[in-house]
């Protein structure tokens, strides 16, 4: 199911699954009448200009090479599978995973427990900050040795790194010099999950290789 957003500057950004693309364009093509003009930018983005005026500009979530006949590449592309690396991690709890487009080729969930809010107040409350503070810690610790042992070893096969949860850990995890080499590899957009279970982990890819489509009708521009 393709999912939409507002757009900022006007229109709906519409994640479309990598496999429905081709299907989608030419319902796009059926509503807004056919393609008068297709424009492809340095950054592999496609914008589309339909004959009452409607655009739609493609972003593949990796790179892909034209070719002749672009809107056939584009489709072709889209579904064409790639090895990606996910690292989820919220308090408490990480995943890491390497898919092969929908496959999960290897995979590692844990948790680890941290300490809920409290109500207390005073020298309790500092105490308890200090203590769920070095829990969180404990938590990136550990997210980074199970990145390292699952992740980094197929850190030089991925096309991109796809990461979700809470950001700020996520940042954390990645600043281990150990992970340079998945810091610098390419990121999808950010992965919108829950607790980071296996269930969760599995279900990334209809998010990190959705197509994203800014369409921008004539009746967003009035």
């Amino acid at each position: 199911m393709s999912r939409s957003r507002p757009a900022a500057g006007g229109g709906r950004v519409i994640a479309v699954p990598a496999e429905r693309l081709g299907r989608w364009l030419d319902g796009v093509a059926d509503r807004h009448g056919a393609f008068t003009d297709v424009a492809v930018a340095a950054d592999g983005a496609v914008t589309v200009t339909c004959a009452d005026t409607t655009t739609a500009v493609v972003r593949l979530p990796f790179g892909w090479e034209p070719g002749p006949a672009p809107m056939t590449a584009l489709a072709v592309a889209a579904r064409r599978p790639a090895r990606v690396g996910v690292l989820l991690v919220r308090r408490g709890r990480w995943a890491v995973g390497v898919f092969d487009g929908d496959d999960l080729v290897v995979s590692k969930v844990d948790a680890r427990q941290v300490q809920g809010r409290t109500a207390a107040g005073g020298w309790s409350q500092q105490r308890f900050a200090r203590r769920r503070g070095n829990q969180t810690d404990a938590v990136v610790d550990h997210a980074v040795e199970t990145a390292v042992r699952v992740l980094l070893p197929h850190a030089s096969t991925l096309a991109a790194l796809a990461t979700g949860g809470d950001k700020g850990l996520v940042a954390e995890v990645l600043t281990d010099p150990r992970l340079a080499p998945l810091a610098a590899l390419p990121q999808t957009a950010p992965l919108d999950v829950g607790e980071p279970t296996k269930a969760v982990l599995v279900d990334t890819p209809a998010q990190f290789r959705a197509v994203q489509v800014h369409l921008v009708e004539p009746g967003d521009r009035s």
